[in-house]
């Protein structure tokens, strides 16, 4: 129960790293809203977490759409003590410049924009309780980057950067701001990374893994519920590898 009487918003919550990190909060005492683009799927994943679990309907690439959670969740839980910035898209591996100006602006802006606009929404309301803690899902990608998948590199290597600063800044309001970066996982973008899902392509992916496997949603979620707790109080601008190695 490290989390308990705590509450938070896993946003991307509904699939893969975000429904772990949301199932391990509850599990641990948190009231969680699942806050997913896809607000049928986060309805059937809150219903079958129990009451203390709730669904919510986002856009985080939209300023008001992301208004609107945090109005809906200072109604529900009158305060808010984590935000996990989970959202992810990935553009396919494509050669840095074919990739399309479309598939560019939806990487940059739910990758990085949606940081700004959930900063935007929620850190007023932790600088006056003076307490908080943020959590941005990173990559590996932002620290070991591979060819063909350029601008999610950088849009991974910028979130890696604004969780950096947002912790020098928000650290004297005793707000703590930490990263996690991931290796892929089984989860809806893992086809996307490698291109096309086979098993010889699986196979050079793992090699790339010193442990040998892929990372999993409940790896994810441990890693987020330490940072997130009062065990990890002195912990702040860190992007922890979670990768089985990738990174070394």
């Amino acid at each position: 129960m490290r989390l308990e009487g705590k509450t938070a918003i896993v946003t991307g919550g509904a699939s893969g790293f975000g429904a772990g990190i949301a199932r391990k909060f509850l599990s641990e005492g948190a009231r969680v809203m699942i806050a997913d683009i896809n607000g049928d799927a986060a309805e059937v994943l809150a219903n079958q977490l129990g009451p203390n679990a709730f669904a919510h309907q986002v856009d985080v690439a939209e300023g008001a759409s992301v208004q609107a959670m945090a109005d809906t969740a200072f109604d529900r839980f009158d305060q808010l003590d984590i935000l996990v910035n989970n959202a992810g898209v990935t553009h396919l591996p494509t050669p840095l410049e074919d990739v399309s100006e479309e598939d560019f602006d939806c990487v940059y802006n739910v990758n990085m924009k949606s940081v700004y606009l959930t900063a935007r929404a929620f850190v007023p309301h932790m600088k006056a309780r003076g307490a908080g803690a943020i959590l941005n899902v990173a990559s590996t990608a932002g620290l070991s980057p591979r060819p063909n998948l350029n601008w999610y590199n950088a849009s991974k290597g910028w979130m890696i950067t604004a969780t950096k600063t947002m912790a020098v800044e928000l650290a004297p309001s005793s707000i703590r701001v930490n990263a996690i970066c991931p290796v892929a996982g089984e989860t809806p973008l893992l086809k996307s990374f490698m291109g096309e899902d086979t098993p010889e392509i699986r196979a050079k992916f793992l090699s790339t893994i010193p442990l040998g496997r892929f990372s999993t949603p409940e790896d994810m979620a441990n890693a987020a519920c330490f940072l997130c707790s009062d065990e990890a109080s002195m912990i702040t601008g860190a992007a922890l590898e979670v990768d089985g190695g990738r990174c070394i």
